[in-house]
């Protein structure tokens, strides 16, 4: 009984909510807040500790779009995209992905008006969060949008001088692009 409620204190502090003793009920925001949290970080460590270092510091490798064929790291944004793919097949039941309005690869421009809202917002303020709900198909969707930062100097080297970029003007800290999040509303 005394663990439940140190869970149930601990749970009421980070933003959750208990419904019942055992049962945590959690928003969507603070579940999309909290998964982002964990994508943030894992891009951050690999972006930083092993991109970064290995290719800009120590010049051991480098990390290109065509990895397999260079033997080469896969880009940070590619790790990013590999990982919602596995997620996708896992049906975790819900997506996220990696766009901009500035992308080097078309695919990863905003699709819908929410999303295009949402990268407008945290290109201008990156320290806040975009949130909203949409209906794709016939599926409400909480939708939350994260500003991506450049974070080391891989990055902005990249994106600077790649030849599809349509902005070569990035600089550390700015932000490139979005990490945008749906989950589906019940």
């Amino acid at each position: 009984m005394k663990s439940k409620m140190l869970v149930a204190a601990v749970l009421a502090t980070t933003g959750l909510t208990v419904a019942a003793p055992g049962y945590a009920q959690v928003s969507y925001k603070a579940m999309a807040d909290a998964l982002h949290a964990v994508m943030e970080s894992d891009r951050t460590v690999y972006t930083r500790l092993i991109v970064n270092r290995l290719q800009n510091e120590e010049k051991v490798i480098k990390a290109s779009e065509h990895w397999k064929d260079d033997k080469a790291l896969v880009l940070p944004a590619q790790m990013f995209r590999f990982g919602a793919e596995m997620v996708a097949e896992k049906k975790m039941g819900f997506s996220y992905s990696l766009q901009s309005l500035w992308p080097i690869n078309k695919q990863n421009a905003p699709k819908t008006a929410l999303e295009k809202k949402g990268l407008d917002a945290v290109a201008k303020d990156n320290t806040k969060p975009f949130y909203g709900e949409e209906m794709l198909g016939k599926v409400k969707y909480f939708t939350a949008v994260y500003a991506d930062k450049a974070i080391a100097p891989a990055c902005i080297t990249c994106h600077n001088a790649h030849k599809d970029s349509p902005r070569t003007d990035f600089k550390i800290g700015q932000t490139m692009g979005g990490v945008v999040l749906r989950i589906p509303m019940k």
